[in-house]
């Protein structure tokens, strides 16, 4: 598989297809690999785009990274230099969840590597937010405050990043138990929105100064995590956007959640978005 590394961190990333460029950035931190995302890539690449999948730090086969003001800047500028490092040009991002908070701050922090945005599953609210929190520092800095890194390494959460970058295991050991705490607990603090913003990172005026085409997906009543408020809001920041409905039903994430218990893909209907990504970026079938 492909590699490159970007400001020291090893990114693993594979093309599909030629054409107009577009990033697909999954949520969570699941890999490029999990079901859904090469398949969403490869029909974009049917459709006459060229897909760049990637594992941001922290995820699949890159490397572990703990550094910045919150994990989600770290990946948009990862994402940033790898688009520069392949010299693929102004490129659409695409993202659902976490992927979408991602998208927006690489647009918002370099813009010169943007062609559009498509954003769908934007985490937002009270539950939401307190549940990222949790998955993404709260539970790593609670078991380093008790049992040291050692203890962190035990944790089943970063299982497949050992297994598929054996270096990792090292990397997670030879940080020093309190500034990986600090680290835990500054990149817990920046999932407070800012007053008047609904996604954490952004502002209100970071939305009004995006300039580019921008799609927002309309998020399912009945979803707690990614609420509907959210991507409405988020919409009516981003001057010329435009609010679509989804290609499923309301109930798609609670829906895809219990299959991802059954060991399905979380991602797995994520092909179905690919005739409204193709018509936004006005491709054609190479």
């Amino acid at each position: 598989m492909p590699r490159a590394e970007i400001d020291g961190i090893g990114i693993d990333y594979e093309l599909i297809g030629t054409g107009r460029a577009i990033a697909i950035t999954p949520g969570g931190r699941f890999s490029k690999d999990d079901p859904g995302v090469r398949e969403l890539a490869q029909a974009l690449a049917a459709g006459g785009l060229r897909a760049l999948i990637w594992d941001r730090p922290n995820c699949g086969a890159s490397d572990l990274a703990f550094r910045g003001d919150s994990e989600s800047d770290l990946n948009a500028d990862i994402l940033a230099g790898l688009i520069r490092k392949l010299d693929l040009g102004p490129t659409i991002l695409a993202g659902g969840s976490a992927g979408s908070r991602v998208s927006l701050r690489a647009a918002t922090r370099h813009p010169r590597t943007t062609a559009g945005l498509f954003l769908w599953w934007i985490t937002g609210g009270g539950i939401g937010l307190a549940a990222l929190v949790g998955v993404y520092c709260g539970d790593a800095a609670l078991t380093a405050a008790a049992g040291g890194m050692e203890a962190v390494a035990a944790m089943p959460s970063w299982r497949e990043q050992f297994a598929r970058n054996p270096a990792n295991r090292g990397r997670l050991l030879a940080l020093d138990p309190a500034e990986f705490i600090s680290t835990m607990q500054r990149w817990a603090d920046a999932f407070t929105p800012a007053p008047g913003s609904p996604v954490p990172g952004m502002t209100s005026a970071d939305f009004a100064a995006l300039a580019v085409p921008v799609v927002v997906l309309r998020s399912g009543a009945s979803d707690l995590h990614h609420l509907r408020r959210t991507s409405e809001q988020v919409h009516s920041l981003i001057p010329g956007s435009i609010l679509e409905e989804p290609p499923w039903g309301d109930r798609e994430w609670i829906d895809r959640m219990a299959a991802a218990r059954r060991g399905e893909g979380l991602f797995a209907n994520w092909p179905k978005l690919a005739p409204q990504i193709l018509r936004f970026a006005g491709a054609r079938p190479g």
